[in-house]
């Protein structure tokens, strides 16, 4: 049988569901392994379309019980087990956001468990930190929903800057949509893009520390359109693009003194993104650390392992007429970083 938890070990199960994926992951603090399980199911949408929050939602309802379920018995855990639970309260999609905190409510006053909102951006710089070893790092936060170059000071996580509109891979997967390659779009356009040979000049769009992605996708659908050779364009695009998120995180890092940078989010998995952002800290004797791909997209135990944290930061466990915080930003949390 556990010894009664205390503040300094406690086991936590966390839900993750704001857009196509519904995760369950669970974190003991004391554990060597400190990640027990991370199980998730996630929604495909049809071919050539993007995400349907509707049908995401419906997905996640019909695959909350068994994820749960295989979660708990990849653990050989019982939910009497669990100490406290932690859900993802926002950013994301409303209709999937929901039925996390739907999921969770119920399973916190079925067992009597304590649940903690957690912020999606910051549970994955948390993981982040936990499962590279890394400290005080600039935070390189790129996927289908979030562009964010994120530093913390004066106890919160603040963005130095961030997309002016779409996020880096939903402007992948847009583009590899339009062009009939289907999706994810990200994983197909690295591997034609190794086939480019010659570059072409795309819309490179950096205003200050913040970055516009709607443009070159425009631009270079409408160069294929022309005629340009597909793997040319493709090479183009993700020269460019991946230019003005290696040129927006070294002005990060000069601005704030920090020497180590963390690569995250569904885009980090991009071979090519991490070669730019090593040569670049390699120049500028920067530690790059990259987090591995089962923890880098979404999941539950980015989110487990967050809740963790954010009761010893002492934030006060939801109450059950909380609702989702859809457009919840990283800097609006208070938060003392555990070094």
């Amino acid at each position: 049988m556990r010894k009664r938890a205390t503040v300094d070990n406690m086991i936590c199960l966390g839900i993750e569901s704001t857009a196509h994926t519904f995760g369950v992951g669970i974190c003991d603090e004391k554990s060597r392994k400190k990640i027990l399980s991370n199980v998730k199911a996630v929604y495909k949408p049809p071919l050539g379309f993007g995400i349907h929050p509707k049908e995401a939602a419906e997905h996640h309802k019909k695959n909350a019980v068994d994820v749960i379920k295989q979660s708990l018995s990849a653990a050989g855990l019982e939910m009497k087990d669990i100490d406290i639970i932690a859900v993802s309260q926002g950013p994301g999609l409303p209709p999937c956001l929901n039925v996390g905190m739907t999921v969770a409510k119920t399973l916190s006053m079925k067992y009597k468990k304590p649940l903690y909102g957690v912020n999606h951006c910051i549970a994955h710089i948390e993981i982040g930190r936990m499962t590279t070893g890394t400290r005080d790092p600039i935070f390189v936060y790129v996927s289908g929903g979030n562009t964010q170059i994120i530093g913390y000071a004066a106890r919160r996580y603040r963005v130095f800057g961030e997309t002016e509109d779409i996020a880096i891979g939903n402007a992948r997967d847009l583009l590899a949509r339009r062009l009939g390659l289907g999706n994810p779009g990200g994983p197909i356009i690295d591997e034609i893009a190794k086939k480019g040979k010659k570059y072409i000049e795309l819309p490179y769009t950096v205003k200050g520390m913040d970055l516009s992605f709607t443009g070159i996708v425009t631009a270079t659908l409408k160069k294929y359109n022309s005629g340009v050779r597909l793997e040319d364009l493709l090479y183009s695009f993700q020269e460019t693009t991946f230019a003005m998120l290696v040129e927006v995180t070294e002005r990060a890092l000069a601005h704030t003194g920090k020497n180590e940078l963390l690569l995250a989010g569904g885009v980090a998995a991009s071979p090519r993104l991490q070669d730019m952002m090593k040569i670049m800290c390699k120049e500028r004797g920067a530690k790059f650390k990259c987090v591995k791909k089962e923890y880098a997209g979404d999941c539950g135990a980015n989110i487990a392992w967050t809740g963790i944290l954010a009761r010893k930061n002492k934030i006060k466990p939801l109450k059950m007429n909380e609702k989702i915080k859809q457009n919840w930003r990283t800097d609006e949390v208070r938060w003392t970083l555990k070094l």
